[in-house]
């Protein structure tokens, strides 16, 4: 595949959380992929080396970051979901596909990251500092059980 142009700015994005729930981001991190290794070594193998080999993948924690809105509490209800339904043990009612996804300057999806059973497992208020000239940042934490990335457009 011949790269034309140049590379993707990483500015312009949006996340859609699986539900009818609308929050817009500032930030978004931990799409990460990853194969932990398995290594074994045979007791009579001459070279004196371990195989290595491809085990179970692993998946980082996706890190959510957006300004704090007065009145607006989304993150906290989200995380309270998982409270809520843990208690009456229907684990599935509070997980999510969301779906994340790099634009173009037409606002079309060039990079789709699709993120399976995604449920909050941590949210951060913003800190509080009275001499500085900042945005208050609140951000929350996914766990899952998967991701895929695709491309789309191209």
């Amino acid at each position: 595949m011949a790269r034309t142009g140049y590379p993707l700015p990483k500015f312009h994005f949006e996340v859609d959380w699986g539900n009818e729930t609308r929050m817009g981001f500032t930030e978004v991190s931990g799409l990460d992929f990853e194969s932990e290794v398995i290594e074994y070594r045979e007791g009579t193998d001459i070279l004196l080396t371990k195989m290595k080999q491809p085990g179970l993948r692993k998946f980082s924690n996706i890190t959510l970051k957006r300004g704090t809105f007065q009145g607006d509490i989304k993150f906290f209800n989200e995380w309270k979901k998982t409270v809520f339904f843990q208690e009456k043990n229907d684990g599935n009612k509070y997980r999510s596909t969301v779906t994340i996804k790099l634009l173009n300057e037409e606002h079309q999806p060039i990079l789709v990251w699709t993120v399976r059973n995604a449920w909050p497992s941590k949210i951060q208020s913003s800190d509080m500092k009275a001499d500085a000239n900042e945005i208050a940042i609140e951000t929350i934490e996914l766990v899952h059980e998967g991701l895929a990335l695709a491309t789309q457009g191209a």
